[in-house]
């Protein structure tokens, strides 16, 4: 799939400004959590997966949040836990995968936009994630039904090429996107045998 922007590549004022985080978005079963963690251990900064920042917040799980008190109050936690993650990266970079749902909220992208976080797309078809979800023992609120998962990745998608690196993930190994995004950010990643 292609993108107005050229795929891995950031704009020039971003690469050459310092990044304090690198933000990884796409739609449910992307591989944020996967590629964010190696792309983590790439450049050896901390990962944080803003569900799992939700979840410890609200000492609930997504599923349970959005059981008992519905997507809105789910959204708010998830922009809590976001500006909370943002203030941190004042104390070094970190690498933050945000859930299927949080850039197509636009309170959440006037946060990163006030930051110098980089912002990343993984993209995949439709039928490949959806796929991917099917294989994956995570319980997704929003993976109930075919038809719905087609019509949300069609609204987000959109909302998602508006980051400002576009990689596709079709086809390669978590260890090749996380490199494409450290080289496409002019970011120097670690050497296999240095210490984290």
């Amino acid at each position: 799939m292609k993108s107005s922007r050229q795929d891995v590549e950031a704009p020039a004022d971003r690469r050459e400004a310092a990044v304090c985080a690198i933000v990884l978005v796409g739609f449910m079963g992307a591989g944020k959590t996967s590629v964010g963690r190696e792309l983590g251990r790439r450049l050896g900064w901390p990962f944080v997966d803003l569900d799992d920042r939700v979840e410890a917040r609200e000492k609930q799980t997504i599923a349970e949040i959005f059981g008992s008190s519905g997507e809105a109050e789910f959204r708010r936690a998830e922009h809590d836990a976001l500006e909370e993650l943002l203030k941190e990266v004042e104390g070094g970079p970190r690498v933050i995968a945000v859930g299927g749902g949080a850039f197509a909220q636009a309170e959440n992208t006037s946060l990163l936009d006030a930051t110098m976080a980089a912002t990343v797309f993984l993209d995949a078809s439709v039928d490949e994630l959806w796929k991917r979800c099917g294989d994956d023992p995570t319980e997704r609120p929003l993976r109930r039904d075919e038809q719905i998962f087609r019509q949300l990745y069609e609204s987000r998608r959109p909302l998602y090429l508006r980051a400002q690196v576009h990689v596709d993930t079709a086809g390669k190994e978590v260890s090749h996107i996380a490199q494409e995004i450290a080289t496409s950010l002019g970011l120097k990643q670690r050497s296999a045998g240095e210490e984290t």
